[in-house]
């Protein structure tokens, strides 16, 4: 399994690259712009910017993403 972390001092999002299919809905929904698409797959480069909304988890069509805080 590739799960790739993306830290920051509170919390861990984690991202399945074996489930992502780059549909981008978590860069469309969030407010923080914690995500970037990267060579097809979803990123978490700005993690320290987010605002635990969770709106990623929910937003993802492949359920990819786990928030710690969610």
């Amino acid at each position: 399994m590739s799960i790739k972390e993306y830290v920051s001092d509170d919390w861990t999002i984690k991202i399945d690259h074996n489930k992502c299919i780059g549909a981008g809905d978590c860069v469309d929904v969030c407010p923080s712009d914690v995500f970037e698409l990267v060579d097809g797959k979803s990123t978490a480069p700005n993690t320290d910017d987010c605002i635990e909304c969770c709106a990623c988890v929910g937003a993802c069509p492949v359920e990819a993403i786990e928030h710690t805080s969610c």
